[in-house]
């Protein structure tokens, strides 16, 4: 029986799942491995030692998403908190995650060493697959969700959301829900794939996970063979989804993009794609939570997006866009955490933007700019503008060091595969992409080099590495 508030909202991922009318066979599945949602709500990964953790502070490291999922779908509710792990998390800091988010338990399928300051952890095994759940009290209570997001220091910031903050932008489920099958690029431990994952529960959609080790090629071609019809990733996901002939197996229904700027290119090369999609660009961060979506076909958001949604509170000030919502997190955890909200309540996403002729266009990251000889540049203007030149498939612009000004622009582009032989002479497509820059940019911003590239790196959370030099 689910668990509610007064207010009649679900407070846990079990509860929610049995609220969305899931139909048997309804599954969840990587490369690996597929389970049925309703086997979850009635197994354990924990061989029935969840209740071991209750009113813990639980920090769930485990390298299958699967495995994270059946973990969450245990605790929630009965754990004070849950700190969802990263595969890229980097091993040294794990204690200061341990003692930021004051952990207590661990629920691990690796060999872990008493990490952070002397306290007693408990280590909870976790089992491969789904075992019969033995019957224990189970009080539920609002758990605090905590995800990880890259900080300025290299250690991550350690964002606090309930399961309503998670939930607050996803619709109950709709009359279609049992023809939806979701999946993404993203990692469901990130904010990005977590949204994919709650919205599947939330209507009891199947959900196809990607595998760590697994090529985009085979995940998409798995992807196709499952009947996905609704998909999500960064631009740079797309971007390198497009280069793989596997592509063309998808015939999705919808496809969304978030977490980077959009630029008119790679709208177009989707639309060109998969022309029977409804192509969906959404605004969102792990601390603001899910603002808007854009539908229009066009990059940037019209002016009057402010204003359109009741249950968000937008503005720009000093240039940046601010959010205030019940999707907004609560708080950053530490002791000298930066402040997330100020004192009405608004997040600064510290994304900056132009109004140009009643629609607004991100000009980049606050702290993302090129200081070259005193002057700013943003790199995702650049980007947008290299985009635009026919061969190119992907590019980032970054930093290189100069005695002289500072900082030089630089980038590195990746071109398409279907160039011609005599449009594939690196040396004359160099030139083309210069050319395009210096007709549509100020000099400064045009870059010193361009570098062909054989393939882009993506982090964590699916957005091109930028590499300073």
């Amino acid at each position: 029986m689910s668990v509610t508030t007064p207010q009649g909202r679900v407070i846990s991922l079990s509860g929610l799942l049995r609220d969305s009318g899931c139909a048997p066979g309804n599954f969840i599945q990587d490369p690996e491995q597929r389970i049925e949602w309703l086997d979850l709500l009635e197994g354990s990964v924990l061989y029935s030692r969840g209740d071991e953790l209750q009113g813990r502070s639980v920090l769930i490291a485990v390298q299958s998403q699967l495995a994270t999922i059946a973990a969450l779908m245990e605790l929630d509710g009965i754990a004070q908190r849950v700190v969802l792990c990263p595969p890229d998390l980097q091993f040294e800091h794990l204690p200061y995650v341990i003692d930021t988010a004051q952990v207590d338990g661990i629920v691990t399928d690796q060999v872990m060493a008493q990490l952070g300051k002397p306290r007693s952890l408990l280590f909870s095994a976790l089992s491969r697959s789904i075992q019969p759940r033995e019957n224990y009290e189970r009080e539920e209570k609002e758990t605090e969700w905590v995800l990880m997001t890259s900080g300025t220091t290299g250690l991550p910031k350690l964002v606090a959301h309930t399961l309503g903050s998670l939930t607050a932008a996803i619709q109950p489920r709709g009359a279609m829900s049992t023809q939806v099958v979701w999946s993404t690029f993203y990692d469901i431990r990130r904010y990005g794939g977590l949204q994919i994952l709650l919205r599947a529960a939330r209507t009891g959609a199947s959900l196809v996970l990607p595998g760590t080790a697994e090529s985009t090629a085979d995940f998409l071609t798995r992807a196709a063979s499952l009947g996905v019809t609704h998909i999500s990733g960064t631009p740079s996901h797309w971007r390198r989804a497009l280069m793989s002939p596997a592509a063309h197996q998808l015939k999705p229904k919808y496809v969304r993009l978030s977490g980077e700027a959009i630029d008119q290119a790679i709208l177009n090369n989707l639309r060109s794609a998969y022309p029977e999609a409804r192509i969906v660009h959404a605004f969102a961060s792990t601390e603001a939570g899910v603002a808007f979506e854009v539908t229009d076909g066009a990059p940037g958001f019209p002016e009057d997006i402010l204003e359109a949604n009741p249950s968000v509170d937008m503005h720009v000030q000093d240039g940046t866009l601010r959010i205030r919502s019940a999707g907004t997190a609560s708080r950053y955890l530490g002791d000298n955490a930066p402040v997330l909200k100020n004192q009405d309540g608004f997040v600064d996403t510290n994304d900056l933007l132009e109004l140009r002729e009643g629609r607004y266009y991100f000009a980049g990251r606050r702290d993302g700019v090129i200081n070259v000889g005193g002057l700013k540049v943003y790199p995702e203007q650049v980007e947008a503008v290299i985009s635009r030149h026919p061969d190119v498939q992907m590019c980032v612009v970054r930093a290189q060091k100069s005695r002289i000004t500072g900082a030089l622009v630089v980038a590195d582009v990746v071109l398409r595969k279907d160039c011609t032989p005599i449009e594939h002479d690196e040396s004359l497509i160099q030139a083309d992409i210069l050319q395009l820059c210096r007709e549509q940019l100020p000099a400064y911003k045009v870059p010193a080099t361009i570098n062909i590239v054989p393939m882009l790196g993506l982090g964590g959370a699916g957005k091109v590495l930028r590499r300073n030099a």
